[in-house]
């Protein structure tokens, strides 16, 4: 007995780090307000088929992966295998319950309201700076690889022009546009939904920009969630703003970057290869200021680029960059081998 009793005390010990490391059952529902990852384990990022939350679409809640200031909500997608799918709270909104206490005495259960309390309030005071217009100290340029986008996302027949690319009715053959999206530092990647008019854009702005953001062959809507998202935190008027966008877009297409991209469609490369072209082509502050991010761990879809607030379009990509602080990381999801797909049908 004297033998078992170190193994006894060590299970206890794990049992209770265990438990202290614990998911906390709640009830509630949580709103989408973008596409996001539907994970069966967020923590090894395993998402088994592929899915991702549709905007607008709301979701039961059944458990966060922590008391207080939890980051991810296990909610129920129905049809799914597994139903239970791990879901960022940053990807939208959730209305909770008060969490099930699971553990602890009645006066570590006051203390756990208590902080929950607060927690709250920090959060609506971080959530109203965070939604607040013109605060942005920085930009991201997202650009998509829109073959890429359109073979792996699942749209679900919602995304016309990836219709018409799969269909091959379409043909891309640039870098488009996904976003231009003001940051703030103090609100990670949730500053957003200020409040502001609906989009307004004049006929030659849509036919401007409908190279650069194919949904505009079509229609508007995903210009529409992009401004009601992003534009509104800033201070351009809706054509000015996506104006501008387009402007960057095009400057990364024309530049070695975009060369690049386009010369392997239907090809693979390395990061490094990448990166040590952006570097002798473009200089290392502009190496330093992309990510690269891929669907499936090797499929590119989008390349993002750090922006200062005041950024110039037309004088070059080092200009455009700025003194932006970098990413800190070069891919976001990739493999040893990117793949670009060609415009149309692959699978």
């Amino acid at each position: 007995m004297l033998k078992l009793r170190p193994l006894f005390l060590a299970a206890s010990l794990v049992g209770a780090v265990s438990l202290s490391l614990a998911s906390e059952p709640v009830n509630g529902s949580f709103t989408a307000s973008k596409a996001c990852e539907l994970y069966s384990s967020f923590a090894k990022q395993k998402n088994p088929d592929g899915l991702q939350t549709t905007v607008g679409s709301s979701y039961a809640v059944k458990e966060i992966n922590k008391p207080g200031d939890y980051g991810w909500l296990r909610v129920d997608v129905p049809n799914a295998n597994p139903s239970l799918r791990w879901v960022a709270r940053d990807c939208g909104t959730a209305q909770l319950d008060q969490a099930v206490e699971t553990q602890g005495n009645q006066a570590q259960s006051d203390s756990r309201r208590q902080d929950r309390s607060s927690n709250t309030s920090n959060s609506g005071s971080r959530q109203a700076m965070c939604s607040t217009a013109n605060q942005e100290d920085s930009y991201v340029l997202a650009i998509t690889w829109q073959p890429g986008f359109c073979e792996h996302f699942p749209y679900h027949g919602k995304k016309p022009e990836c219709d018409a690319i799969n269909s091959g009715k379409l043909k891309i053959a640039n870098l488009t546009l996904h976003g231009l999206w003001p940051n703030k530092k103090e609100c990670g990647i949730n500053y957003g939904n200020c409040p502001g008019t609906p989009l307004k854009l004049s006929a030659d702005t849509v036919s401007h920009i409908e190279k650069w953001m194919p949904n505009f062959r079509f229609e508007t809507k995903f210009g529409e969630y992009e401004w009601s998202k992003h534009g509104v935190c800033q201070s351009r008027d809706a054509d000015t703003y996506f104006r501008t966008a387009a402007a960057a877009v095009e400057e990364v297409n024309n530049s070695a970057i975009g060369k690049f991209i386009v010369s392997h469609a239907g090809q693979s490369f390395t990061a490094n290869e990448f990166f040590d072209m952006v570097k002798k082509q473009e200089g290392e502050k502009v190496a330093g200021n992309i990510l690269l991010s891929c669907v499936d761990g090797k499929y590119l879809q989008e390349i993002r680029l750090k922006l200062p607030v005041h950024f110039e379009t037309g004088k070059g990509l080092e200009k455009l960059v700025g003194d932006a602080d970098g990413f800190g990381r070069q891919v976001d999801k990739c493999g040893n081998q990117i793949v670009v797909e060609a415009s149309g049908k692959n699978r």
